[in-house]
């Protein structure tokens, strides 16, 4: 197991950062910056395991960074900047010397890698599909209320059930669990409940084609300094190529639109399929790439196949991403 100790998001640069002048693992540490929440520990101790078994003699320790979201669980995340907030401080301890890389849930990050620092791996995904906890959705009463703090989730679940109501959603997954309004239902995603085995609270899992996860949902990214070959090098050993290139065209689309969870946005990719889902804050009906009501529809989402390079699959990926904006504004 690795070990673990905190750090204040005001600690000076370490003075002896860690550098690898050989390949010898023997007697070596890493220094994992991640969040304290229970589902951010343990991602982060399962990455550290899975890097010291492709390393035999390496030591991962774990630093335990708070984040501005962890601080703030009174106030809704769209009001605090969206995409961003659980990540900074952790991504501030490793530029600063206090951490040698950061675990992120990789549906957490800026569009646009942080200046000083590179994405080395992305692991392989879990289930990356949303679920509802209390009750099926068919089982929810008119008018039923639905808890979270998600405006994508939000939107989309306007598009199947109008009549809803909403009230926000903080917390950590046990504290979420136990706001299950009465008469109502929750949504989480289901890879947060299989990391903590609570997979059993799942009423219903939601379909991708209707609830389209928010981009690079379900994995986990390890980010480093981008001069740290060394260290980028140990984690590459743990990189997923088929989750690294289907989060990388989801975070391309998610980089067109310039927006993160502020906005209802999602796209996920499985294999050549890459789905977009774009809506306006205040969507309360549905529609494809086959047309729209009243003066443009109020969301919109489309499936294409991306071919060719990994360069020209992201420019597809963009262009899709302009292509549904276009027809939101229509």
């Amino acid at each position: 197991m690795p070990a673990h100790r905190r750090v204040s998001a005001t600690l000076l640069r370490c003075a002896n950062c860690s550098t690898w002048a050989d390949s010898g693992m023997s007697g070596h540490t890493l220094r994992l910056a991640t969040r304290a929440s229970a589902q951010a520990t343990t991602q982060a101790q399962m990455a550290a395991d899975a890097l010291m078994t492709a390393h035999p003699g390496l030591t991962v320790e774990l630093v335990f960074v708070d984040t501005l979201g962890d601080q703030r669980t009174d106030v809704p995340l769209h009001t605090m900047g969206g995409q961003g907030v659980f990540v900074k401080e952790v991504q501030h301890a490793v530029l600063r010397g206090d951490a040698d890389f950061a675990a992120h849930s990789a549906k957490d990050l800026p569009s646009i890698v942080a200046e000083g620092l590179q994405l080395a791996a992305f692991t392989e995904r879990r289930d990356a599909r949303d679920a509802l906890i209390g009750a099926r959705l068919e089982q929810l009463p008119l008018g039923a209320t639905l808890a979270t703090g998600s405006v994508r989730r939000r939107a989309q679940m306007t598009q199947v059930r109008p009549d809803l109501q909403f009230i926000e959603l903080r917390g950590n997954i046990t504290t979420r669990l136990t706001k299950v309004p009465e008469g109502g239902a929750l949504v989480m995603a289901i890879a947060a409940l299989q990391i903590l085995g609570l997979t059993d609270r799942i009423a219903e899992p939601l379909p991708l084609d209707m609830f389209v996860p928010s981009p690079g949902q379900g994995c986990v990214a390890l980010e480093c300094r981008a001069d740290d070959v060394a260290t980028a090098a140990l984690l590459a050993a743990i990189d997923h190529p088929e989750t690294r290139a289907a989060v990388s065209l989801e975070r391309a689309f998610l980089a067109e639109l310039g927006t993160g969870c502020s906005l209802p946005v999602a796209a996920h990719c499985i294999g050549d399929q890459l789905t977009g889902f774009l809506s306006s804050s205040s969507a309360n009906l549905h529609v494809t790439k086959s047309g729209g009501r009243g003066g443009g529809p109020a969301a919109v989402s489309q499936t294409v196949t991306v071919s060719g390079s990994g360069d020209e699959r992201l420019v597809q990926a963009a262009a899709l991403a302009r292509s549904l904006q276009t027809e939101l504004e229509g």
